[in-house]
């Protein structure tokens, strides 16, 4: 056995030791709505793509399996680590949205229109980025009670200041509460409020999201330009001992470039209606009107 291929299998052999106690430890997580895991499907062959490339040009340019592997894993993470501006402007752009829809509702049902006539009537001119999903929410109503298509209508936006809305339609509409608009109104604004929090934070963070793109291009810089411009000097990687050295420096890295992508990304809020069994939300179908 080749101390290049020793050095394979031992960090095959860690890679599923990392795997198995991933699945061992498990999670409980919320089914993703549709457009979320088509999103997910998009960053994973966007991941994947980087991440074979990356494999085949290190693998080949410099015969390190440790090498190949660690490209691997680096273009796994570099579109979280390096990207993400668009998520985060989608995020806030979802929580306007949902304010503005909760005053389109409040404003119709000011005219003595029930909750499920002002779905309908509002669907088609919600605002753009969950307009599709209230226009599915106005189909769905054809056909099924007014909670289950509520819970299905925040499964789809996937977001908290959206399950606060639906919560309070889907309760309002098991109670007969008289106050709705009122509530909606008040909903609406602190969804804005909390929308103009978010664009402060992220404001804030722009400068940290640069560092970290500074110090992983000037790494990436470094690495490629002694491969390219100086191959003698990182002779002595080519043995099993330098395989394993290389495997703690790249381990050293991508634990510190995980700890700055971490410091680039908001805190995530939990949904409330993730599990709408816990919430005790009614089921019966009813109408509110003004």
């Amino acid at each position: 056995m080749t101390p290049a291929l020793a050095a394979m299998l031992g960090v095959g052999v860690g890679l599923g030791l990392v795997l198995l106690w991933a699945g061992w430890r498990g999670t409980d997580r919320p089914r993703p709505s549709r457009s979320t895991r088509w999103r997910g499907v998009e960053r994973a062959n966007l991941r994947v793509g980087l991440a074979v490339g990356g494999a085949v040009v290190v693998g080949a340019a410099t015969r390190w399996p440790v090498g190949a592997v660690s490209a691997a894993l680096a273009g796994w993470g570099a579109p979280g680590l390096l990207g993400g501006t668009r998520a985060r402007q989608g995020a806030v752009g979802r929580i306007e949205a949902v304010a503005g829809w909760a005053e389109m509702l409040r404003d119709t049902m000011a005219g003595s229109a029930g909750l499920e006539q002002a779905i309908i009537a509002t669907a088609p001119l919600a605002p753009l980025p969950i307009r599709a999903e209230v226009v599915t929410l106005g189909v769905r109503l054809e056909g099924e009670r007014l909670a289950p298509a509520l819970r299905a209508f925040a499964d789809d936006v996937a977001d908290p200041t959206c399950d606060l809305v639906v919560a309070a339609l889907v309760l309002a509409a098991g109670h007969q509460a008289q106050r709705l608009g009122e509530l909606l109104g008040t909903l609406a604004q602190a969804a804005r409020d909390q929308a103009t929090m978010r664009l402060r934070v992220e404001a804030g963070r722009a400068r940290t999201r640069t560092s970290v793109r500074v110090i992983v291009g000037a790494t990436g810089a470094l690495v490629l330009g002694l491969a390219v411009l100086n191959r003698g000097y990182l002779a002595p990687y080519d043995s099993a001992l330098g395989q394993l050295v290389l495997l703690a420096v790249g381990t050293m890295f991508a634990a510190a470039f995980v700890w700055l992508g971490r410091m680039t990304r908001p805190a995530t809020t939990e949904r409330i209606i993730a599990d709408s069994a816990k919430l005790g939300i009614p089921e019966a179908p009813s109408r509110v009107r003004r």
